[in-house]
């Protein structure tokens, strides 16, 4: 059965988060593994000696209480993991989902994701973790630690879920782009969605014949497609779709070999995943 993993923590993003999952596991019948990670200072605690020149006694008295509100904080952030995945599963019992498992994992997110996803299809994440209000101008770390690292295809949710119904596919003819079309081709995910595969730039013999390859596999899959090609710089054009509402969801590989490359891993990604206000659905 398809399994789809949402990583949730205790920010704004964590509902929406569970949203998406549970559009994409009533579209995909899939089970769904809520995972929260426990970074190791919080889950262990950060003893430090911070005695000085206390004499022994004293330093050792000192160590030991210490060492004691460490322990204490460490049960506090469990208590508190186990929190944020009952309430995650209540959204996600409110959306309708049944097939639902918890995780609760303390060390290195990346280690744990890497660990869950072998036998994910999915993974579901937000864009900015538990410091969002305070970072606006600030995607979260983990984001692109997880856009580097991960190998499944990725949907970054927007702050507060809205159906989809049109998919804005940003096309550049690279290998991960192509690996995009393939797989919106064939999932579930995608079947009854509209299909808007646009590139930037230039028009030329070859990306014309990519296009329309692309075109042809998701029209064979009884997808309505629509074919364009926009002058300018592929941030600029998608920003402009999607403010005028023609995106409900911005598909792309997360490599290329053009510009878009550096949409999502690169020094642009912050930027186009800050004003995009659509979620990102990323493929490797």
């Amino acid at each position: 059965m398809t399994r789809l993993i949402a990583l949730v923590d205790a920010s704004i993003y964590a509902e929406s988060v569970c949203d998406h999952a549970a559009w994409a596991a009533e579209r995909l019948n899939a089970t769904v593994t809520l995972l929260h990670v426990i970074g190791r200072r919080e889950g262990e605690g950060a003893p430090q000696d911070i005695s000085g020149a206390i004499k022994l006694g004293a330093r050792t008295a000192l160590l030991e209480e210490l060492a004691a509100l460490d322990a204490e904080r460490a049960k506090l952030a469990q208590k508190r993991g186990r929190a944020i995945l009952e309430d995650a599963e209540a959204v996600l019992s409110r959306d309708g989902v049944t097939q639902v498992t918890r995780s609760l994992r303390l060390g290195d997110l990346l280690e744990a994701l890497a660990e869950a996803e072998r036998e994910a299809d999915l993974i579901v994440v937000g864009k900015r973790g538990e410091a969002a209000d305070f970072a606006a101008g600030h995607l979260g770390s983990n984001l692109e630690r997880i856009a580097r690292a991960s190998r499944k295809p990725l949907l970054v949710a927007a702050r507060a879920f809205k159906p989809i119904e049109t998919v804005l596919i940003a096309f550049d003819g690279g290998q991960s782009c192509r690996k995009a079309v393939d797989h919106i081709a064939n999932s579930p995910l995608f079947r009854g969605l509209t299909c808007r595969v646009m590139a930037a730039g230039r028009e030329t013999p070859e990306l014309r014949r990519k296009l329309d390859e692309a075109a042809y596999q998701l029209r064979h899959s009884d997808l309505e497609t629509s074919v364009e090609i926009v002058p300018g710089q592929p941030e600029e054009a998608i920003a402009a779709i999607v403010e005028a509402g023609g995106a409900d969801l911005l598909a792309m590989g997360a490599y290329g070999h053009s510009r878009i490359r550096t949409l999502i891993i690169g020094s642009t990604t912050s930027e186009m995943l800050r004003s995009c206000r659509i979620p990102v659905m990323l493929f490797r």
